[in-house]
């Protein structure tokens, strides 16, 4: 049978998702777990790969074995056993041919800014001390609606066939004393959010004109893109599967 699993985790600790011979990883923690659990060896296929020090408010995983048990209680034992920086919300029965990668139809991340020195986010959001021109920083952001090429915020020797995302929303808003970027598209390229938002900054700082953004876009080089802000003000916050596969999640 096979399962989603709906959780969330804090990525200072890891080194991103997808496991890696010599690091630990969100992946590797959560398989450790559900294979003590359910006396068997458990593999997981996560909705997507986020990078070393990122979060994730909402993520989901597939996995399939052949146990038998309550999954409220497989909940209660998950969270028992991980650390406290996973934290299981749910798993439910879907199909077989369910996966938790490909039948996600969009997904929605989030950057967070911060201008002033705080100490309680020094691993939850980035610090920049220049002043920001918010309202062009939306301007520039609105081109990336208009584009469907990324390859120029894509991480260099990828093994991607086709660097094209479909990109619905992307704004800036100011939270309380957090700037909060919201970019929504049904994929991403590696590297591509954090790419977007160190352009996007260098735009506010006065850098970088709205025009060069657009020519940043069609030129497809990385190069002339701006630097990847630091990973920890990164958060993956909503997975968007069809109804025949969400239907139980609550």
């Amino acid at each position: 049978m096979r399962f989603f699993i709906a959780f969330s985790y804090f990525g200072t600790s890891y080194h991103g998702w997808q496991n890696q011979p010599n690091a630990i990883t969100v992946q590797e923690v959560l398989e450790q777990a559900l294979s003590k659990l359910l006396r068997e060896t458990v593999a997981v296929v996560g909705a997507g790969r986020t990078d070393a020090g990122v979060h994730a408010r909402q993520m989901f995983a597939h996995f399939d074995t052949g146990a038998t048990f309550d999954t409220k209680e497989l909940v209660f034992r998950l969270n028992s056993l991980l650390p406290e920086d996973i934290a299981i919300q749910q798993v439910f029965e879907v199909t077989a041919e369910a996966h938790a990668r490909f039948d996600a139809e969009a997904r929605t991340y989030e950057y967070w800014l911060i201008q002033n020195k705080n100490p309680f986010y020094i691993d939850r959001a980035h610090y920049i001390k220049q002043s920001l021109d918010l309202k062009k920083m939306n301007d520039a952001a609105q081109l990336l609606l208009e584009h469907t090429d990324f390859e120029c915020f894509s991480k260099s020797n990828t093994d991607v066939h086709t660097y094209f995302c479909d990109v619905t929303e992307a704004v800036w808003k100011k939270e309380n004393d957090i700037l909060v970027f919201t970019i929504t598209a049904n994929r991403f390229l590696r590297n591509m959010v954090r790419a977007i938002v160190g352009t996007l900054q260098d735009v506010g700082t006065g850098k970088t004109t709205i025009g060069e953004v657009h020519s940043i876009l069609e030129s497809k080089d990385r190069s002339r893109a701006g630097v990847s802000v630091p990973a920890k003000g990164l958060y993956l916050t909503k997975i968007v599967y069809p109804k025949t596969i969400i239907a139980t999640y609550e």
